[in-house]
């Protein structure tokens, strides 16, 4: 039987990757068209992969179908953070949970070596976001269930929408930081109970400071509005 050649990854799965990172990015900001033509041409692809692409994003929750207007980046209003931040609670408070009654102190060692990495990135938010990531996802890998693991993966792909806005609070980022702190003390002292309440209140507190930006952007959203409607009429002009 003639043997098959088979390409590493799929043209549409790297499309699809592109297209995240344009979307995480900010580049393609939420609510914003998603121009297939112009995509296409910028890639040199045809349009095929390019909507399989966008499927793709679409199942993740990234991207929203509109009918007979095409595709748009996911615009997450407050019921939509809330369910998200509330599922991400849970899956890994149960998670922190059984790191601290199962990690080997090598594993535990890998949490306190990132968040250390944490603590010295404080100056650059994105550089922050970059090491907390790598620290929920190491400790989600280290409670070692793979279903709960694809679960949290596909919901902070959508809270990615919007994760700069949970540090536009003030002092956010240091908060974040001592709330880190606190779990790795938990996590360290085997203390299964207090692992999962601290983990449970970092993403309260996420939530709060996340929801503080939706409000914000919702009463600009109202200001522009008022001013556009109280803007006097022009004059006629003159013959």
């Amino acid at each position: 039987m003639q043997s098959l050649a088979l390409t590493p990854r799929a043209l549409y799965q790297e499309v699809a990757e592109l297209l995240r990172e344009r979307i995480f990015s900010n580049t393609l900001p939420p609510g914003s068209w998603i121009d297939e033509m112009a995509l296409a041409e910028e890639y040199g692809i045809s349009r095929t992969p390019l909507r399989e692409a966008i499927k793709v994003l679409a199942t993740e929750g990234l991207v929203t179908m509109k009918v007979r207007r095409g595709a748009y980046v996911t615009e997450v209003n407050a019921k939509d953070q809330s369910d998200v931040y509330h599922l991400l609670s849970l899956l890994e408070s149960d998670a922190a949970g059984v790191v601290a009654q199962r990690a080997t102190p090598a594993q535990l060692q890998d949490l306190q070596t990132l968040h250390t990495e944490l603590g010295a990135a404080v100056d650059s938010t994105d550089r922050f976001f970059e090491v907390n990531e790598r620290f929920h996802m190491r400790l989600l890998e280290i409670a070692d269930n793979r279903w709960r693991d694809q679960l949290c993966a596909d919901l902070r792909k959508v809270m990615k929408l919007n994760r700069h806005n949970s540090l536009l609070k003030s002092g956010r980022v240091a908060e974040s930081l001592r709330e880190h702190q606190a779990l790795m003390d938990a996590l360290l002292a085997r203390n299964e109970a207090l692992s999962v309440q601290r983990m449970r209140e970092h993403f309260a507190n996420g939530l709060e400071a996340a929801g503080l930006w939706l409000r914000m952007q919702a009463a600009l959203r109202i200001c522009c509005t008022c001013m556009a409607f109280a803007r006097p009429p022009r004059p006629p002009k003159r013959a």
